[in-house]
């Protein structure tokens, strides 16, 4: 980036790491000044005990020295639907709430930062914000959110723990908007790797090129600085080395603490470098439509988009090359290094369990027009469109089984 150019970097939550940091919780919100905590997650993170592990924390806090738990809320439902910010926001009323805990993945910690929002603003209904798909506050006119909020990640992945981004389904729509305020990310982040040590190996899989995507994208962003360029290949070196151990041994708690952090620098980077991410634009779509799952959507699409758009990323495709372990001769040009680093990512899924394309899904040509479309519209086609062509051909790419 030329120094002409005006560049913000902010990570405004403290993180607190390691294995049983979650212990920290009561003392971290009395520090926060919290009276009344509620603990949002969701119904399979009770059923994987780890809601009930956060609970004996509290109730295991010395009387008098902590915020009481003054309820739980877990009906929140994949990718951080309008009406579950709604409904955990009125709860949150209804308890008499002061602060916010969110124990979970993308979509609890997206949801609690809808409610975040909705709770300082007084809104009754989220996706009266972000009628287009996307409202952007920045300083001076975003201001302090003054709601004691926490969130452990139970997944290494969106990195929403920390991102000042929450990503909102709208159910009416069927699309994603995104709400950007620099003061809705979390005031403390805990990132305790023992609550992700059961994540089953497809979901540590796909979550993880989650991040592994937030990381590339960040790199080949025109927006890019020598701070998100730290962050993101850091992330990606993390990745490389770690994703497979974690996919294979779910048990390895170093490997665990590692994609933790890679997913935290993973989103920093991107989030502050925020510019081109026709990989998201395209995970968006697809999964608002189809259900997909965002980090699954992700894994898909990566390579099949950088083979397609070689020029967004052969700028930087050496030290990227260099992160991902890909060896590349004295002389190679860059679109050669571009190939095996496109070789590498599909090796990375396979050896993940990942598929490269919808297959399971069964789309439909009449489903690709729709997604299309879908694509075109999505708030991140607004500083990076796309041509429909392009679109239509990586649609092809993703969902060859069903098109004749």
């Amino acid at each position: 980036m030329k120094a002409n150019t005006i560049s913000q970097f902010m990570l405004r939550t403290v993180i607190y790491s390691g294995s049983n940091s979650r212990a920290l919780i009561p003392d971290l919100f009395r520090g926060l000044g919290a009276k009344r905590v509620v603990l949002f997650s969701d119904r399979g993170l009770e059923k994987a005990d780890i809601v009930e592990k956060i609970v004996r924390i509290f109730e295991n806090a010395p009387p008098g020295t902590g915020p009481e738990l003054a309820g739980i809320y877990l009906d929140i439902a994949q990718d951080a639907e309008s009406s579950s910010v709604n409904n955990a926001a009125a709860y949150a009323r209804n308890v008499g709430a002061d602060a916010l805990l969110a124990v979970g993945g993308g979509s609890v910690l997206d949801t609690v930062k809808g409610v975040k929002y909705t709770l300082h603003k007084g809104l009754s209904d989220i996706k009266t914000v972000i009628p287009k798909g996307i409202l952007f506050e920045q300083l001076p006119d975003a201001n302090h959110i003054p709601i004691p909020h926490i969130a452990i990640p139970t997944t290494a992945g969106t990195g929403a723990e920390v991102s000042p981004i929450a990503v909102i389904y709208n159910e009416e729509t069927k699309m994603k908007g995104n709400i950007i305020n620099p003061f809705i990310s979390a005031d403390i982040a805990v990132l305790d790797p023992d609550l992700t040590v059961g994540l089953p190996a497809a979901i540590t899989a796909f979550t993880g090129f989650d991040a592994l995507t937030h990381a590339i994208e960040a790199l080949a962003s025109s927006n890019a600085t020598a701070l998100t360029d730290a962050h993101a290949l850091q992330a990606i070196r993390l990745i490389e080395q770690n994703l497979p151990v974690v996919v294979s041994n779910g048990e390895n708690v170093d490997a665990r603490m590692e994609m933790l952090y890679a997913s935290l620098m993973g989103i920093s980077a991107f989030s502050c470098a925020l510019n081109a991410i026709p990989v998201h634009n395209f995970a968006h779509a697809y999964g608002g439509l189809f259900r997909i799952p965002h980090g699954l959507a992700n894994a898909v699409f990566l390579p099949v988009v950088m083979e397609m758009m070689p020029s967004l990323y052969l700028p930087k495709i050496k030290e990227l090359a260099e992160a991902l372990r890909v060896r590349t001769n004295k002389n190679e040009d860059l679109e050669g290094m571009l190939a095996k680093v496109i070789e590498k990512l599909r090796l990375l899924q396979q050896r993940t369990g990942l598929p490269s394309n919808f297959s399971a899904y069964g789309l439909t040509e009449e489903d690709l027009q729709r997604a299309a479309d879908a694509v075109a519209k999505d708030p991140a086609a607004a500083s990076f469109p796309m041509p429909a062509e392009l679109i239509q051909a990586v649609g092809l790419k993703v969902a060859p089984m069903h098109i004749k």
